[in-house]
């Protein structure tokens, strides 16, 4: 199984490692030990909102072989670049043949102006509900909304949320448990 983690300038570090932590140790833990991810981006490196440069792995390489792409948001002035954008759009698209798509926060927002919302149920941060209306079927204040192919979560702390949901769903709920007491999760 392949993932791709998708990263751009702005890109909130929270939305992006809330995700990437507990999946990846999916493999570390030998739940699914062909587990394979990419860091993929337009450029070899981004910085996220506050600057910190992130290293990608796949440069401008479609996206379509992978089983699984997963988008991280972004403050809504890095969003509101990037959804004018045709070429990052264009690119992001190349996902839209994908298993399963997933996104954290604003994330969908990208989503969705690549046209890979089209007859769906997403969730985004809720300040953003109304932007995300555009691009849908159904907005949902849900925290994780599975829809189709597409599973969407909430603000930042959903990429926790949904990074262990996609443990379940990947392996199985002994791995979810098993990798939330190794993170120390607590979701009261």
């Amino acid at each position: 199984m392949n993932v791709a983690f998708v990263i751009y300038d702005g890109v909130t570090l929270l939305d992006f490692a809330g995700m990437y932590d507990p999946i990846t140790r999916l493999k570390r833990e030998k739940f699914l030990p062909d587990l394979q991810w990419d860091v993929c981006a337009m450029q070899d490196s981004i910085a996220d909102g506050e600057n910190l440069v992130i290293s990608s792995t796949q440069v401008k390489k479609p996206l379509n072989h992978y089983d699984i792409v997963l988008v991280p948001g972004a403050r809504i002035k890095f969003i509101d670049t990037l959804i004018v954008n045709k070429q990052f759009l264009t690119w992001l698209n190349t996902a839209s043949s994908v298993k399963l798509l997933g996104s954290v926060c604003t994330g969908s927002i990208l989503l969705g102006a690549a046209g890979m919302l089209t007859n769906a149920t997403a969730t985004t941060h809720p300040n953003h509900l109304q932007t995300l209306k555009k691009y849908c079927d159904k907005v949902s204040t849900k925290r994780i909304v599975k829809s189709n192919n597409v599973i969407t979560a909430g603000g930042v702390t959903s990429a926790i949320d949904l990074g262990l949901y996609l443990c379940e769903y990947l392996a199985n709920k002994t791995a979810r448990s098993h990798i939330e007491k190794l993170m120390d999760y607590n979701n009261v």
